[in-house]
């Protein structure tokens, strides 16, 4: 992606929490803007306080955090930065969120079950939010909930640049599950290829069961794509299917590393994979990291839709 314009940094004000400062680091080097100190304490009753350390009075304030474990001890910090950037009178807060974790909880496929997804959002905006940016979200139905304008990037375009430098001729995008489908397929439509999917039925949150691959992945180079990677059991119940299947080589790739516990090495060590593919939405410890591991920046990305949304500028092309 092209270098991002600078923006006036009279009239704009990043801030970061706890959750991933070297991301809101980087996006503010694109963007050449400081990135604000905020002091964050906790009270001797656990509760915590926040302090953005620099004046928002009728500026453009962006509050960078993906919802990233501990999850609940960082939303309600965004909360806090949300509630303390329109108490000084900021003119439009805009929360950026690379990872919103309780995308997933989208619907209601149990009795009395609750949908955090909707919940946050309205949290978020009771809270103060203006606007919401956000990076690939796990559905596209999420985006609904929100009562404030969301513009909803994805890293498609990140992860097609990293795959085009290979022979791609006999080469084949798979989804693990229908659900993201539509997603492979628009991935597979950048880098050429064909796509097929996994038949996915989900028992609980680590347990699967993918009962097909629909598609031709015989003797075929596979590039498994998925929005996130927590445990990795989808994903490793899928590589058996492709191996039975005669795959040549699996390569995986996905927006959002979580690689909760030691997934990241269960991965890696799986006969066939070449390469593990993510972005820097979330944070990877470097005790976690793996030497099949490539990490991609979105950081441009972000810096370029946070120019655009503070000049008044379309942001739709880069969801194209």
């Amino acid at each position: 992606m092209a270098s991002v314009r600078c923006v006036d940094v009279r009239d704009i004000a990043v801030f970061s929490g706890t959750a991933h400062p070297e991301l809101a680091a980087e996006i503010c080097a694109h963007l050449e803007v400081p990135l604000h100190p905020v002091r964050v304490s906790r009270f001797a009753n656990d509760c915590l306080e926040v302090q953005l350390q620099a004046n928002c009075r009728e500026r453009d304030v962006f509050l960078i955090q993906p919802l990233v474990p501990p999850v609940q001890e960082h939303l309600v910090e965004l909360l806090l930065m949300i509630d303390a950037a329109r108490g000084a009178s900021a003119g439009r807060i805009t929360v950026v969120l690379p990872h919103y974790a309780y995308a997933r909880s989208d619907k209601k496929d149990a009795p009395r079950i609750s949908i955090g997804g909707r919940l946050v959002a309205d949290l978020l905006t009771s809270a103060g939010a203006d606007r919401v940016l956000a990076m690939t979200l796990h559905s596209p139905q999420v985006h609904g909930f929100f009562s404030v304008p969301v513009d909803h990037l994805h890293a498609l375009r990140e992860l097609a640049e990293h795959f085009a430098r290979y022979d791609l001729s006999n080469t084949v995008v798979v989804s693990p599950d229908l659900g993201n489908a539509k997603e492979a397929a628009a991935f597979a439509r950048r880098l050429g290829t064909p796509v097929a999917a996994g038949a996915k039925q989900r028992f609980s949150d680590d347990r699967v069961k993918i009962s097909a691959v629909i598609g031709d992945v015989a003797d075929r180079d596979v590039i498994v794509l998925d929005d996130e990677i927590a445990k990795g059991s989808t994903v490793i119940e899928l590589m058996e299917h492709l191996r039975e299947l005669k795959v040549r080589s699996i390569r995986l790739a996905c927006t959002h590393g979580l690689f909760s516990s030691d997934a990241l090495r269960r991965l890696s060590e799986q006969e066939g994979v070449l390469e593990i593919v993510c972005t820097n939405t979330v944070p990877i410890p470097a005790d976690k990291r793996v030497p099949k591991l490539e990490v991609l920046s979105v950081a441009p990305a972000l810096a370029e839709a946070m120019r655009r949304i503070h000049n008044g500028e379309s942001v739709s092309t880069l969801f194209a």
